[in-house]
């Protein structure tokens, strides 16, 4: 039996302008994860868990459950990524050993609140196909499958960070300058040491789920009709990440809080956002803490002074029904507490 993890994910800097040739920075957050389990059987299934299973109480459990995960599970997102990798295959003059299996997953994300939680399962389900059939494939080239399954096998709209930090985990400063994008279908990916970050935090509404598109807006549309305003927003946004990897490297916490505060003010200037996700990032910031969306809603990130601001925090988000979590980047060592 072959078992795969991969991880949550927020988003820290640049964000949302991995999807229009911009830059970012992102971290791993392996306080949650997404399972898959593959094993050989007489038949290839793909076997729904928990969220697949169209079975409920009564009317008022399908709506808070649809409310809270949304209308599909991860059956389709299984499918689409095993059909980009017999693509991948196929293409390469891979043959394939005709080896049934059965292939399911599970996921402790806490769904539509942008953390990754459908491009991890994908991810855990690429690194499971790669383990059973023995075939290598460049970490670039997994996050550019792992982008496909969602856009070019199911029409989701999304953008490449996800994907990118959840196959080279830690802590990413990403490139998607449009000519890398456009010849190759993937960036420029350097892995930073998490050991530069400032003590940071992850907080999510639990009652709140929205669901990405809710944020999306009509901004694509702007992009590809060149609006001046949303062609110099995704400039500045990458810039922030440019000059956000230059003030970590410096250890510069002033100018790095000072560009996570900065990246969502010119997002709520861009985009509608919605009351809850506002609360969240004015009750964080009257803590003391900076803040930005981690995703595109749902979620926030950003930077702490010590362990009393970390618990004014907590106390201050938990008042309107928010968790807070310091974000696990690295593996625990061995032993460790």
């Amino acid at each position: 039996m072959i078992e795969t993890y991969a991880y949550a994910r927020a988003g820290l800097l640049g964000n949302p302008s991995d999807g229009y040739f911009g830059r970012t920075i992102a971290l791993l957050v392996r306080n949650f994860r997404a399972r898959v389990l593959l094993y050989p059987s007489a038949r290839l299934e793909v076997r729904p868990s928990k969220a697949d299973t169209p079975v409920f109480e009564n009317l008022a459990e399908l709506y808070a459950l649809t409310r809270w995960r949304g209308y599909y599970g991860g059956i389709r997102i299984l499918q689409a990524i095993i059909m980009r990798f017999i693509d991948y295959c196929r293409e390469r003059g891979i043959e394939l050993e005709n080896r049934n299996f059965t292939i399911e997953y599970e996921s402790t994300i806490p769904l539509r609140l942008g953390m990754g939680g459908s491009s991890a399962i994908i991810t855990a389900a690429l690194r499971a196909l790669c383990q059973y059939f023995k075939i290598e494939i460049p970490l670039p080239i997994q996050a550019k499958l792992a982008l496909e399954a969602e856009t070019r096998e199911i029409g989701m709209p999304a953008g490449p960070q996800d994907r990118v930090i959840q196959v080279y985990e830690g802590l990413v400063y990403m490139d998607f300058a449009r000519e890398w994008m456009e010849a190759r279908g993937y960036g420029e990916y350097e892995r930073l040491d998490p050991a530069f970050l400032p003590p940071v935090y992850v907080a999510y509404r639990t009652s709140l789920s929205e669901g990405t598109e809710v944020f999306h807006n009509n901004v694509r549309e702007r992009w590809n009709a060149s609006d001046p305003e949303i062609v110099t927003a995704m400039q500045t946004w990458a810039a922030y990440a440019t000059q956000g990897r230059a003030a970590l490297l410096a250890r510069d916490y002033t100018t790095l809080d000072r560009l996570i505060d900065a990246n969502f003010d010119l997002r709520a200037r861009i985009y509608r956002i919605s009351e809850g996700n506002l609360e969240m990032i004015r009750t964080a910031r009257s803590a003391g803490a900076t803040a930005n969306f981690a995703g595109s809603g749902g979620a926030i990130i950003g930077t702490y002074r010590d362990e009393a601001a970390y618990r004014a925090l907590e106390q201050a988000l938990g008042r309107i029904g928010v968790a807070v979590i310091r974000p696990q980047i690295t593996p625990v060592a061995a032993g460790a507490a």
